[in-house]
């Protein structure tokens, strides 16, 4: 804890500030990170609030479960609504299909269970051998390693829905937007503790783009917007890693060795983004006993991603915030949500809704700890 109050510091936030305005440009600055945790810390200590008018700070894609496809899920509906048991994260408990979402077909009859971790699965699957039970395995780099483990040496019982997105391709979909504007990237610290900070080195080599990987911590931001800035300010764009007490150059290579010997890559679909190339993993195929989809009949149709009205594929890629969508807690409400940006506690929606008057907006010194 007294190492954690060290990145929440008022002096230092006021210090880093001062030091932020004075690099400012008169002109627009477009800072994007790719973080749900980066989201919430800039929401939930005010962190908009203490940069100048000129420099905005928007969310990309990096809520994991904002960016299942329906028809993933509608994959794990049918599956549970066919007598399989579907096990997955609480937060995939009620993002919206095409019709319905696990927490609807759990009110049809279907067996859904919530677990913790992949391991828990496993358990699951040990004690009921005559069940059959499909881990529903969502999430970026950060979770991946897990499954990589656990897939090689399951029981027979127990399948895999893989669903598996990969970070630095979905921040090079960014990159090449041409009405996005993007002028300098946050990289994700969780995803940059496995995979190291040397697939971020293509934004600035190739794109000209700023580019810092950032801790967590309303500190971490703050520093690693002043480092962007001064990138700006320089015209030298680079990359620098802020996060240096978690982040390696060439992050976890057991990790990464684990989920090169279980998975390919893949071109594959984000919610309301279209097909990203080489952005998704899919079992190998001698792993194909393991793949749910190879081991039963799913049929399912192409899926709808959107609910009408809702402006989710907007706000995933910071073109909008949650306010402008015309369904923020109207029709979509955490209790409610018709789009994937208000069910988890990573998705830009949610996190909006638990700031009162969004008042992320407003904010003052006295939201730094």
């Amino acid at each position: 804890m007294k190492q954690t109050s060290a990145f929440r510091d008022r002096t230092l936030a006021r210090l880093i500030q001062k030091k932020i305005r004075e690099l400012a440009p008169q002109d627009s600055v477009k800072l994007c990170h790719v973080c749900g945790t980066h989201e919430w810390t800039i929401t939930h200590s005010g962190i908009r609030s203490l940069l100048p008018k000129s420099i905005s700070l928007i969310a990309g894609p990096g809520c994991p479960v904002c960016v299942v496809p329906a028809r993933e899920i509608d994959e794990a509906v049918w599956l549970t609504m066919n007598g399989v048991t579907v096990v997955t994260f609480g937060d995939m408990y009620k993002d919206p299909g095409s019709e319905m979402s696990l927490e609807d077909a759990k009110s049809r009859g279907g067996d859904v269970r919530v677990v913790y971790s992949v391991r828990d699965a496993v358990a699951m699957a040990r004690k009921e051998p005559k069940r059959d039970f499909v881990f529903f395995a969502r999430g970026f780099e950060t979770t991946t390693p897990m499954n990589a483990l656990e897939i090689p040496r399951c029981q027979e019982n127990l399948s895999f829905l893989v669903s598996h997105r990969l970070i630095p391709p979905a921040m090079e979909f960014l990159a090449k937007l041409d009405d996005l504007n993007i002028d300098g990237f946050i990289a994700p610290g969780h995803v940059s503790t496995i995979i190291g900070a040397r697939p971020y080195r293509k934004f600035p080599e190739e794109y000209g783009m700023p580019t810092v990987i950032a801790g967590f911590e309303p500190l971490d931001v703050l520093m690693t917007v002043y480092m962007l800035l001064r990138q700006i300010r320089s015209g030298r764009p680079r990359l620098e890693n802020e996060y240096a007490r978690a982040v390696t150059h060439d992050g976890n290579v057991r990790a990464q060795e684990a989920i090169s010997k279980v998975f390919d890559v893949v071109n594959d679909a984000w919610r309301g983004l279209g097909v990203i190339p080489a952005s998704a993993l899919q079992l190998k195929e001698e792993f194909s006993r393991q793949d749910a989809r190879q081991r039963y009949d799913i049929e399912v149709g192409p899926g709808r991603d959107l609910y009408p009205g809702c402006c989710c594929h907007l706000v995933i890629i910071g073109k909008i915030t949650p306010n402008e969508c015309p369904l923020f807690m109207k029709a979509c409400t955490p209790e409610t949500p018709k789009g994937a940006c208000m069910v988890s506690s990573e998705g830009t929606c949610r996190i909006w809704t638990h700031e009162e008057g969004l008042s992320s907006l407003e904010g003052s010194y006295s939201r730094l700890p």
